[in-house]
């Protein structure tokens, strides 16, 4: 099996590593990776005609490994063009994902923008997050029971088209998991999404101190700097099931998504409303 693997937390993330040790057992493994930090780029690409770095990191442990300046989107479309070129992997998957991309996270993750991409190109994808954003996570559960995740949805391909399948795995701070659940998407939003910049805020966010000091150097004068960090407030509407909720009750939880984003019941009453004309 042709394994391709990418992240949004960049190459050096020990979430893309331990991912990495996982697949090892079930194919040819390819790392093409950020080479910086890309949370929150959803389906971005790094367009506008601008140069994108590009390097070979050799081979390490059983797997190749290269770095991409680029979102993850953009590191999918490299590898399908060049290392994948003429033909395609059998699976991708992204992550470790230091952070839960459950719930309405999913909109804006990078992390599921690259298991997007794989769909799109119809190559089954897997996009795996643990609920914690520590730099240096245990990631017990995750190398105990993804294996087997891994192969009951690799075994035979989806039943649809530009279907790809979100596994999160509780924080593990409640003790270990109870079990395995498939969920629907829950819906939330973010309140207090904006901070003004201090290091706890780059701190949390894990961005370098080399970044932050950029960030201040570079402020134009007259600039205030912030940061987007913010709170998840839950929607009263969500059914128990739905993932967000399941994993704070300690259980890894498995959501299908779709590429066709199109909601068929509203087509149908637009279409019932009159919505619809013929110009003659």
């Amino acid at each position: 099996m042709d394994i391709l693997l990418t992240n949004d937390d960049g190459y050096m993330a020990k979430g893309l590593e331990v991912m990495a040790e996982i697949l090892r057992e079930f194919g040819d493994v390819t790392v093409i990776a950020p080479k910086k930090h890309q949370s929150g780029m959803s389906m971005a690409v790094s367009m506008g005609g601008q140069a994108i770095a590009y390097k070979d990191l050799g081979v390490r442990n059983g797997v190749h490994r290269a770095y991409l300046d680029g979102t993850p989107v953009t590191c999918v479309k490299f590898a399908l063009n060049t290392v994948f070129s003429g033909k395609k992997p059998d699976v991708l998957v992204s992550g470790i994902n230091h952070g839960s991309n459950a719930a309405s996270a999913v909109c804006y993750s990078g992390t599921l923008g690259a298991a997007a991409e794989a769909a799109l190109n119809g190559i089954p994808a897997i996009g795996v997050s643990l609920d914690t954003s520590d730099p240096d996570a245990d990631f017990g559960q995750v190398k105990e029971y993804f294996p087997g995740i891994f192969r009951k949805l690799t075994a035979t391909r989806p039943g649809g088209d530009g279907i790809y399948y979100n596994v999160n795995f509780p924080s593990g701070a409640c003790g270990p998991a109870k079990g395995i659940r498939v969920a629907s998407q829950g819906i939330g939003k973010w309140v207090r999404e904006l901070a003004a910049w201090d290091r706890e805020v780059f701190t949390r966010l894990r961005i370098s101190e080399e970044e932050a000091r950029k960030a201040v150097e570079n402020a134009a004068e007259g600039e205030r700097l912030y940061a987007v960090v913010g709170d998840f407030a839950d929607d009263s509407r969500n059914p128990e099931d739905a993932d967000h909720r399941l994993n704070q009750a300690g259980f890894i939880t498995i959501v299908p998504h779709k590429i066709d984003c199109t909601d068929y019941e509203e087509c149908r009453r637009l279409k019932a409303g009159g919505l619809e004309q013929i110009f003659k």
